[in-house]
C-alpha cells in the first residue's frame, strides 16, 4: 500500500467516524469531564500499550496546557506510574493495576475515562467497575461494538474499525477535540 492510499484510507475511517450520533456521545462525555473537573473532581485514564500512551498524552494536555494558559486540571494518568504498576501486578494481579489505582483516587462526581481498541481489557474493564461503584462517570474510548466496555460506559466513544493503528489514528483526533474543549470550558 503506498503512503497516498494509507492516509486515503485513515481518512475515510475519520468520515464514517463522524456522525451527529458520536456528535451527541462526545458532547455528553465532555460535559461530565468538564463539570468534573471544574469541581475540582478527577478524571482519571487509562489503557495499555498505545492507549496507555494516549492516557499520558491527554493528562499531560489537561494538567499542563493544550492550546492555552489556564490552570492545572486535575487529571491523573493511571498507567503511568510505573512503581504502582509492576509492584501490584507482581503482588498481586495486572488485571487489577488499575481498579487498585481507582480504590486510591476516586471521587464522587469524577469521571474515569478507560481507552481500550477491542474493548475488551481486563484491567480497564475492572477500573470501570470501580469506577462507578465509587460513584464515578464512566467514558469509553474504543473500537467498533465497545467490547464489553460498552455495558460498562455511560459515554461509549466507539470508532467504526477493529484494526487497533486505525482506531488509534482517530482516538488521537477525537481526544486532541475533547481536551480542546475541556479547556475552553475549564479555563
Amino acid at each position: 500500500m503506498s503512503l497516498s492510499a494509507h492516509l486515503a484510507t485513515a481518512a475515510a475511517l475519520i468520515q464514517r467516524t463522524a456522525t451527529p450520533a458520536l456528535d451527541t456521545v462526545v458532547e455528553a462525555a465532555i460535559t461530565a469531564m468538564s463539570d468534573a473537573l471544574r469541581g475540582g473532581r478527577p478524571l482519571l485514564v487509562c489503557g495499555n500499550g498505545g492507549s496507555a500512551s494516549d492516557a499520558m498524552h491527554i493528562t499531560g494536555e489537561l494538567v499542563g496546557r493544550f492550546l492555552k494558559e489556564r490552570r492545572a486540571l486535575k487529571a491523573i494518568c493511571l498507567s503511568s506510574n510505573s512503581a504502582v504498576l509492576t509492584a501490584w501486578a507482581n503482588d498481586y494481579d495486572y488485571a487489577t493495576v488499575f481498579s487498585r489505582q481507582v480504590e486510591a483516587y476516586a471521587e464522587p462526581g469524577g469521571v474515569l475515562l478507560g481507552i481500550s481498541t477491542s474493548g475488551n481489557s481486563a484491567n480497564v474493564l475492572n477500573a470501570l467497575t470501580a469506577a462507578r461503584a465509587a460513584g464515578m462517570a464512566t467514558v469509553g474510548l474504543t473500537g467498533d461494538g465497545g467490547g464489553k466496555m460498552a455495558a460498562l460506559c455511560d459515554h461509549l466513544i466507539a470508532v467504526p474499525s477493529r484494526h487497533t493503528p486505525d482506531i488509534q489514528q482517530v482516538h488521537l483526533c477525537l481526544y486532541h477535540y475533547i481536551c480542546e474543549m475541556i479547556e475552553m470550558r475549564c479555563a
